[in-house]
């Protein structure tokens, strides 16, 4: 099985070098990939140093250097891995495992169920975050995914050349889970450690914009996959508005006969309409949705027969 590991990189000259070697040694038949994402240091030099495959991807944002990999890639087996030293490389194996056995089509490293990114990891905010997509993206899909936004996986060659990556930035690993989600791909997670970045390594992700990211992808995702359900909430919404302002001015026309809230008539009548324009449009649509997921099926099975051949 041909197995390539893809590390995205950005500033990363302090971990980089010691991340190829413990996957080299782990993974000595592999071919490892570091794309560059136009670091100021000598993050390429050292990757280059160390026997990596170097390549560079001008367009800024680890959603866009994943795109890139998954492009010019081939291989059986992808495994992905940040250049900042937090995820053990020893842990490969069992990320590969199931891909090797056709288990999995995405292994999911899971950092949160033993305990160790609670313990390692310096920002409060990021556990927050973690637990607040988690929540969102389980209750949405009636899943139990531990780990929704870990940056160490492994995936077959299926997923990687039919997942449409749209994200630009660090918002792609929440884009993979739910595009997996989405379209019934299986998952598995495995329990991994997580350890802090060493002394003198900065994290590029930022709490709060890239936060504000996450929660649009998956504002945006949920309106695209279940739009029959995204906009129900919204029909919910106007219709309990338009009630709220409504009743009044009902009340008062079978009491007196009369209306004189007439501004509230108005702003009522508006509300009602759009909840009901809201739930039509899910119905359209959910009908499109259906038939896109349909076409997703059939393309994909043309991909497995070509990834068969």
């Amino acid at each position: 099985m041909k197995i390539a590991v893809l590390i995205p990189c950005y500033n990363e000259e302090v971990t980089i070098g010691k991340v190829i070697d413990d996957f080299k040694q782990e993974l000595p038949e592999a071919d490892i990939y570091v794309y560059d994402n136009n670091s100021k240091d000598k993050t390429s030099e050292i990757a280059l140093a160390h026997g990596a495959i170097v390549k560079k991807e001008l367009k800024q944002g680890k959603g866009n250097v994943v795109r890139s990999m998954f492009q010019d890639i081939d291989a059986d087996c992808y495994v992905m891995v940040d250049g900042d030293d937090t995820y053990p490389a020893e842990f490969v194996h069992q990320l590969i495992e199931p891909i090797r056995n056709k288990e999995a089509n995405m292994t999911i490293g899971d950092r949160l169920s033993n305990g160790t990114y609670f313990e390692e990891n310096k920002r409060p905010f990021h556990n927050f975050g973690n637990n607040l997509v988690r929540s969102l993206i389980n209750k949405l899909y009636k899943s139990n995914i531990t780990d929704i936004m870990t940056g160490y996986r492994a995936y077959d060659r299926l997923f990687v050349k039919s997942i449409p990556v749209m994200s630009p930035g660090f918002e792609i690993e929440t884009e993979m889970s739910l595009h997996a989600l989405d379209k019934r791909f299986r998952l598995k997670e495995i329990p991994i450690d997580y350890r802090d970045r060493p002394e003198g390594s900065e994290s590029k992700l930022n709490t709060f914009s890239d936060g504000y990211k996450v929660l649009k992808m998956i504002f945006t995702l949920f309106k695209e996959y279940k739009p029959l359900q995204f906009f129900s909430l919204w029909t919910l919404l106007f219709l309990v508005a338009g009630l709220a302002v409504g009743t009044p001015v009902i009340y008062e026309f079978f009491k007196t006969g009369f209306i004189t809230k007439v501004p509230s008539s108005i702003l009522a009548t508006g509300l009602i309409l759009l909840g009901v324009l809201s739930f039509v449009s899910g119905l359209i649509l959910d009908t499109i949705a259906s038939l896109n997921r349909k076409q997703y099926e059939l393309e994909l099975n043309k991909k497995i027969e070509q990834i068969r051949e």
